[in-house]
């Protein structure tokens, strides 16, 4: 098992001073992972200062609760129930939120989450082990049309069809039940592959996206986001898939730009609704020295958005 000191946390300097954190503020970690933000929100903190981390991973709420420090809490959900959480705290706003989406390097480096074709293990691929249906049982009972649809969808996979079928007529002889197991039926499906790409890669990626339901949760939590942001507070997401920095982007240009009017409609500007959010900056990559140091953050993609001082 991989431990959280050996985990490299994307983007975290400028993930940190992007919520241009105030000392005495409260502030959300809503993706704690193995908590390297967290710490680094918390050295920025005052004694006043508060910090709230959300994960659904129950090893990474084992990691967590290591952390002695009065100022720190952890809550085990999904970030999609963000605003649940917090009014459990008797918190409305906040002064700024983080979230990393994705999965991170030690759940892709367990064995036995079933995250990665790169190790055998069981077929799980859930980040909250403890609810909900594993790859393995969605795969035995799943129609052909849906698998075909989420491959293509989630993993952009061009020989989505050849996979899907691919699956089907191999759980007809047998369960698939093991990371290897998958990996091997879809290579088989593929008539050419990809140089340094495994084709397992789009599959087990669109996979884990359905079980997680991942884009759904942060097309849920995004709106949440800009309900509980003080104004001046932050909103900073690190994505690592263009399906989710897709849904990022549009949420943030929308906040900036609520009303699209026909051009020439003679209305006032004080009629116009006035923008919620606006953005801070583009978006930001990883450097090419922390992509040398840690692969991962080559498609790292972080945007930025500020809750508006008079937004009504």
């Amino acid at each position: 098992m991989t431990s959280g000191a050996l985990h490299a946390t994307v983007l975290l300097d400028e993930a940190v001073e992007a919520l241009n954190i105030r000392p005495a503020g409260i502030y959300v970690d809503g993706t704690f992972g193995r908590g390297g933000h967290s710490r680094r929100i918390l050295e920025k903190l005052s004694e006043a200062g508060r910090l709230i981390a959300i994960d659904r991973d129950p090893e990474a709420i084992r990691v967590g609760q290591a952390m002695a420090d009065r100022r720190f809490s952890l809550l085990q959900g999904g970030f999609s129930e963000i605003g649940r959480l917090l009014h459990g705290q008797g918190i409305t706003q906040v002064d700024g939120i983080l979230l990393d989406i994705g999965v991170s390097s030690p759940q892709l480096d367990q064995a036995e989450r079933g995250f990665s074709f790169r190790f055998d293990g069981p077929l799980d691929m859930r980040m909250d082990t403890g609810s909900g249906e594993t790859a393995a049982e969605w795969l035995a009972t799943v129609e052909e049309k849906q698998l075909w649809e989420v491959i293509k969808n989630y993993g952009e996979e061009r020989f989505a069809k050849q996979v899907a079928k691919a699956i089907v007529t191999a759980r007809d002889q047998g369960p698939i039940t093991t990371t290897r197991q998958l990996a091997e039926i879809v290579a088989k499906a593929f008539k050419k592959r990809e140089p340094n790409k495994d084709p397992a890669t789009r599959t087990f990626q669109a996979i884990r996206i359905h079980i997680n339901r991942e884009l759904e949760e942060l097309s849920l939590v995004l709106p949440q986001c800009a309900e509980l942001l003080a104004p001046g507070g932050r909103l900073v997401v690190i994505s690592f898939h263009s399906l989710e920095d897709r849904i990022v982007k549009r949420f943030i240009r929308g906040e900036a730009n609520p009303d699209t009017l026909p051009s020439r409609l003679p209305v006032r500007g004080h009629e116009l609704a006035q923008p919620r959010m606006v953005p801070v900056g583009r978006a930001r990559h990883a450097s090419e020295e922390e992509v040398r140091a840690n692969p991962r953050a080559r498609s790292a993609v972080m945007r930025v958005a500020e809750k508006r001082a008079c937004h009504g």
